[in-house]
């Protein structure tokens, strides 16, 4: 199967709250998008389930809609890739039927447990504490959000005879099972997020690992050759990287999508690995770049920003940085390794701080009436604050408001899902000025935090010389220029900014529909648009040095919160 100049391709890109497809030609350009919003579910605080069964056609809708509205003939559609989030999977290995993931284990149609899901704390921390090995390759433990820590608390509390019918897929990897019924997986969910190490790393020779199954209580994961995580690679499983051909629609799914039977499927990806495929090809501002060797990426950090956000920097060699999940291997590039980075909560934080505001309902109509967003009206409004108090610059209004926003934990290079937010700074006031200051605030702890990841990365070996951001918060200049600025960095925006993930998605069907006959690097470079640079102000600048002194606050204020939770919890184990 190859393409040419009229043939198109298909992203399909399932978030947190939204399945979206887009169509786009053999140049990237894109000639449609269609969203449909998805459930999610939350049974009880820091629980929550999603519907595989809901999720699944909703893709469907959203790829027959994008087709219809594109124009497209479905006859030339010649590939589709598939990116979702790292949720757990859990379906009956006979049936294929959902099995419920719980708490009460009555609602089979609830089988996914959502990546933002907290609920496996005392089993993160029993796993970690076995101090295995692979360990090292997801930044020295397993986060709360991975799919082992799941999978135990699963069965630690699911029905016995429940858990011995299961079967687990990440989210990707369940996309293209029911797109061509393969068993296949992607060695982006298995080595990320479920403790797979490729055959011949660190003396790997199955990828999964008996011994560590065995010694957290998940020993059944490894019974027939490890079938139910998908088996061993080259025996009776098989693991691609990212857009490798893995099948083709069955007749079912192209009827559903209103496909046909000739569209390749390429091997899939989480979703923030998709929105680095999506962007860090790009040129910055259109100039000329070297970058016919794929080794250009070593400097560049995709930044994927959506609920939370995902900082991903390839290397040639491992380089293992405490706290940051990897070095990965395969999982996009065959041979190449990648480091994720990331925030638990970016976009979520800044909705959090607003929407509990009890000026947020002002700001909204006053936001309406201007006829712009809201982080619009309130970047405008610190400017005229700015401007009013003859402040050097937006940051001087907050030089004494000091605010930490780890609300839903850290996931690196901390790396504890127990950090929470602090704030020291607070007045009496509740205005309009008091919400427009708090906002700034956490968009300044998103750029210093940006900073954090990066030195951690940085200091290991890595090189990062520029930041790709991609996602919503691009069209936020206020978030932008601070985080350049926070950072020392420039920050690339894509041209297609909402989009860059289900972009790099459709890129991955390309990549399938070549046949093997382009690599991933050479269609990212030819299928990506330039992008817009936003330059950090000079170190001189009054912003860049007051964003640098409030850096050495933001690293103390996370350690006091450490020191202080330890204290406190000695005080009350002594007193058990």
């Amino acid at each position: 199967m190859t393409y040419n100049n009229e043939s198109y391709f298909i992203g399909v890109d399932v978030g947190t709250g939204s399945a979206r497809a887009c169509v786009i030609d053999a140049a990237g350009e894109i000639r449609a998008t269609h969203t449909h919003p998805i459930s999610k579910w939350e049974p009880r605080p820091d629980y929550f389930n999603q519907s595989s069964t809901e999720i699944w056609d909703a893709v469907c809708l959203c790829v027959r809609t994008a087709i219809e509205e594109a124009a497209v003939d479905p006859t030339a559609v010649r590939g589709i890739g598939f990116d979702a989030t790292c949720s757990l999977v859990v379906l009956d290995e006979e049936t294929d039927e959902p099995i419920s993931v719980g708490p009460d284990f009555t609602n089979s149609d609830q089988n996914i447990v959502l990546w933002m899901d907290h609920r496996a704390g005392e089993q993160t921390d029993a796993i970690n504490a076995s101090g295995a090995n692979l360990l090292k390759y997801v930044g020295g433990g397993m986060s709360i959000e991975m799919e082992i820590p799941k999978a135990k608390w699963l069965k630690d509390n699911m029905p016995a005879e429940l858990f011995a019918r299961a079967k687990f897929y990440d989210l990707p990897d369940f996309l293209t099972h029911r797109a061509t019924g393969s068993e296949a997986r992607s060695f982006c969910s298995a080595v990320c997020k479920q403790g797979y190490v490729p055959v011949g790393v660190d003396g790997s020779k199955e990828g999964w690992s008996r011994d560590f199954l065995n010694t957290i209580g998940l020993g059944e994961l490894a019974e027939d050759n490890f079938c139910k995580l998908g088996g061993v690679d080259g025996a009776n499983g098989t693991f691609l990287s990212a857009g490798e051909l893995l099948g083709f629609l069955t007749q079912d799914a192209a009827e559903k999508m209103g496909l046909t039977t000739q569209v390749a499927v390429g091997s899939a990806v989480i979703d923030c690995y998709a929105g680095w495929i999506g962007t860090i090809a790009a040129r910055p501002d259109s100039e000329a770049a070297d970058d016919a060797d794929a080794s250009v990426v070593s400097h560049r950090l995709a930044a994927v920003a959506g609920t939370s956000t995902c900082h991903l920097v390839m290397s040639q060699e491992p380089v293992f940085v405490p706290g940051v999940w990897g070095p990965y291997r395969d999982v996009v590039f065959p041979g190449q390794w990648l480091a994720e980075g990331g925030q638990s909560c970016t976009g979520e934080l800044l909705h959090h701080v607003l929407t509990t505001h009890p000026s947020y309902t002002e700001a909204s109509k006053l936001a309406l009436t201007a006829q712009i967003s809201v982080f619009e009206w309130l970047n405008d409004h610190l400017e005229k604050m700015a401007a009013e108090q003859g402040a050097p610059s937006v940051a001087h209004l907050a030089r004494h408001f000091f605010f930490y926003g780890d609300l839903h934990g850290n996931r690196s290079p901390i790396a504890d899902p127990r950090m929470k937010g602090s704030v020291i700074g607070l007045d009496m006031n509740s205005g309009a000025d008091d919400l427009a200051i708090k906002y700034y605030a956490a968009v300044e702890f998103i750029g210093l935090q940006t900073r954090h990841i990066i030195d951690s990365l940085n200091k290991a070996g890595h090189a990062v010389t520029q930041i790709y951001l991609s996602g919503g918060q691009c069209r936020n200049g206020l978030l932008t220029q601070t985080m350049a600025t926070a950072t020392g960095l420039p920050v690339v925006i894509p041209h297609y900014i909402d989009a860059a993930v289900v972009l790099g998605s459709a890129m991955m069907g390309a990549r399938a529909a070549s046949g093997g006959t382009l690599n991933l690097w050479e269609i990212m470079r030819s299928m990506t648009r330039p992008g817009t640079t936003i330059a950090p102000e000079p170190k001189t600048h009054a912003t860049a040095r007051l964003l640098n002194a409030k850096y050495t606050v933001f690293l103390d204020m996370a350690q006091k919160q450490q020191e202080y939770r330890a204290l406190v919890d000695q005080v009350v184990e002594a007193s058990n």
